[in-house]
């Protein structure tokens, strides 16, 4: 297989931060390439730099055999690199179709041809398993559909590269077979694929050769089946595999306790097309996951609690006391904090510093007579930077600089300092990999011993069963049973989503 892009020494500098130092990467046509790495190891930094988000520091670029210098996004996808990035980069407000054909619109007379755009777009989808209204808002659609759309998108500009970050974040098993099928057509027409995840399964599935960062460096580059499972972790992590191995076969055995009186009762959740009559109860120390599919209610139940989801009916108690339910601030008040799905479109503020973003929500508490100390300010923001062990230049770094697993920390941070007696978590571990994912887990299992209320959701069944407590589970906004202590296992949750499906 030749090689059709080729990164060679490449570095990238920002101020107090190399993120990226003599950095090698040949892509081969016809191959799936896995980029792996710690949230911070240059994932990020090396995808713009090969797409023409950032001009390289040092190094040298080549494509299809010739030196080149992207100026722009645009310019690196008019050559045929495609990216398809986890936050999916498309245009909310207009129509499935419009996205997939944005700045190639077919055209007659001069005027764009909408029939034939819409009948190209469902052509093009159900070629991919993808059966959806073309004419609606793509915003209307879940993450999961949106994800699609975008990678068919991609798969359909005639590229010779493409680059997939985090693809199945946001996927069900289906969708994720869907897409394998459409990677293997691109391997089979030639085309070089980055694939970007942290999920280990997915790479040994699919992908012929790895490269892992660390700290902005190359430290293994080969065939992806020459390096087995343990070892691949124990190189990204930069620690002894035999230490790793010993981690592995240690599982957390003990059990959340549990006080009588609830800290959140929810009953009678309705809300038209989303909710009917959802009860959740979850108790000081207790962690209740919220399983079930793509489209179940999952995200839409912890909306409603928060107060982001009016509601038509239902009432929601904490620690005894009734919530006026559609108020985000009156929920903030009473101590339920959210961490949502999409922490790009809902929750960090890129321009901001990892200090501002942190203290947003706590200005309130941390403010006397109006004035907020910045003594006080440090003090917080240093806890939480040193307990999340968040990775930033310092706590005056921008956000959006940073990679997305230490975003999302900085956005757990921020709803931690508000002291919360119940943490709403919408796939906390989303687009985080290995390492990050078992800090962020040991962490709400330590928030949870320390009495505070947890409901959890993710896509990732394994993680709903390990990390709960007691799981309601959950199909087309109904409540089809709720497991409790032995029959929290994965065979009793996907026997409940079959005996509801």
């Amino acid at each position: 297989m030749e090689p059709i892009l080729v990164a060679t020494a490449v570095g990238k500098r920002f101020p107090g931060v190399v993120a990226l130092s003599e950095v090698d990467l040949a892509l081969a046509a016809g191959e799936v390439h896995a980029l792996v790495g710690e949230n911070g190891a240059g994932k990020s930094t090396l995808i713009k730099v090969l797409t023409g988000v950032y001009q390289p520091d040092a190094g040298e670029l080549r494509y299809r055999g010739e030196p080149v210098s992207f100026g722009s996004p645009m310019a690196a996808q008019q050559a045929g690199i495609a990216t398809v990035y986890q936050e999916v980069n498309l245009v909310p407000p207009r129509s499935v179709a419009s996205n997939l054909f944005l700045g190639r619109e077919p055209r007659r007379f001069g005027l764009l041809d909408f029939r034939a755009m819409n009948a190209r777009a469902r052509e093009l989808l159900a070629s991919y398993g993808v059966h959806v209204d073309v004419t609606r808002p793509l915003r209307t659609l879940g993450m999961g559909v949106q994800q699609m759309v975008a990678v068919a998108r991609a798969a359909a500009t005639s590229a010779r590269v493409v680059i997939l970050d985090e693809p199945t974040s946001s996927l069900e098993p289906r969708e994720v077979d869907t897409l394998f099928g459409i990677i293997g057509r691109l391997r089979a027409d030639g085309v070089a694929v980055l694939y970007v995840s942290h999920r280990l399964d997915e790479l040994y599935r699919i992908c012929d050769r790895v490269t892992v960062l660390r700290d902005g460096q190359v430290v293994h580059s080969g065939p992806m089946a020459d390096l087995p499972r343990l070892r691949l972790v124990a190189t990204m992590l930069g620690r002894d595999l035999e230490e790793v191995r010993r981690e592995g076969a240690t599982k957390f055995e003990g059990e959340h306790t549990a006080a009588d009186r609830p800290v959140l009762t929810a009953t009678g959740l309705t809300s038209k097309h989303w909710l009917d009559g959802v009860e959740v109860t979850v108790r000081p120390g207790e962690i209740v996951g919220l399983g079930g599919l793509l489209g179940a209610g999952r995200s839409e139940t912890a909306m409603a609690i928060a107060g982001a989801l009016p509601l038509d009916s239902g009432d929601v108690y904490v620690a005894g006391t009734r919530l006026r339910t559609g108020s985000v601030a009156v929920a903030m008040r009473a101590g339920v904090v959210m961490l949502p799905e999409d922490r790009k479109a809902d929750g960090i503020l890129p321009d901001l510093s990892v200090r501002e973003n942190i203290v947003l929500a706590a200005l309130p508490r941390l403010s006397r007579t109006g004035l907020v100390s910045r003594k006080r300010q440090d003090a917080v923001v240093d806890t939480f930077m040193k307990r999340l062990r968040i990775k930033a230049s310092s706590p005056d770094q921008r956000v959006g600089d940073l990679s997305g697993g230490n975003q999302q920390k900085v956005l757990l941070a921020r709803l931690l300092c508000t002291r919360p007696k119940v943490l709403l978590l919408d796939e906390p571990t989303r687009g985080i990999d290995v390492g990050a994912k078992a800090e962020v887990q040991a962490l709400v299992d330590e928030l949870a011993a320390e009495g505070l209320g947890v409901v959890l959701i993710s896509s990732e069944f394994d993680e709903v069963v390990e990390g709960s407590d007691a799981i309601v589970v959950l199909r087309e906004g109904r409540v089809v049973t709720t497991l409790r202590g032995a029959d929290v296992n994965e065979a009793a949750l996907l026997s409940a989503l079959a005996e509801a499906t």
